[in-house]
């Protein structure tokens, strides 16, 4: 899910922003959702907590919620190798290899050295290759 540590600036200004984050280690989605939303409200140029609300909502297995929300993030910061990783992810769930790919090959163009949004994508797909062969 990419370092909890990349935003840990944000986490220290808002107290929902670092409650939700809490919670996403603890597994509490509902409770995640509930906290960033609210740190959203205050914050809707933040695209770490759009990320966030995006995993969250996916480990619900709302899809359509999480693919807003990581959609928001790209919106505002193409480049955040988190979003598209889970985009990537996403994508996958629902069958939609080619889209899942697009995400990999930008990533393969924003990770200038290996990084593990990437390497995880990467693995994601040839694992539903895999078991698409079978």
């Amino acid at each position: 899910m990419g370092s909890l540590a990349e935003s840990a600036d944000w986490a220290a200004l808002d107290p929902d922003f670092a409650a939700g984050k809490r919670a996403i280690v603890a597994g509490d989605w509902n409770g995640a959702i509930k906290a960033l939303t609210s740190a959203g409200l205050r914050d809707d140029r933040n695209a770490d907590i759009q990320n966030y609300l995006g995993y969250a909502y996916r480990r619900l297995r709302q899809l359509d919620p999480a693919m807003r929300h990581y959609q928001a993030a790209l919106t505002l910061n193409p480049r955040h190798r988190s979003a598209h990783e889970h985009l990537g992810e996403t994508y996958l769930v629902q069958g939609n290899l080619a889209k899942a790919e697009e995400h990999l090959a930008t990533l393969e163009r924003i990770c200038l050295i290996p990084c593990d949004d990437y390497d995880d994508l990467k693995r994601a797909i040839a694992e539903y290759n895999k078991i698409a062969r079978r």
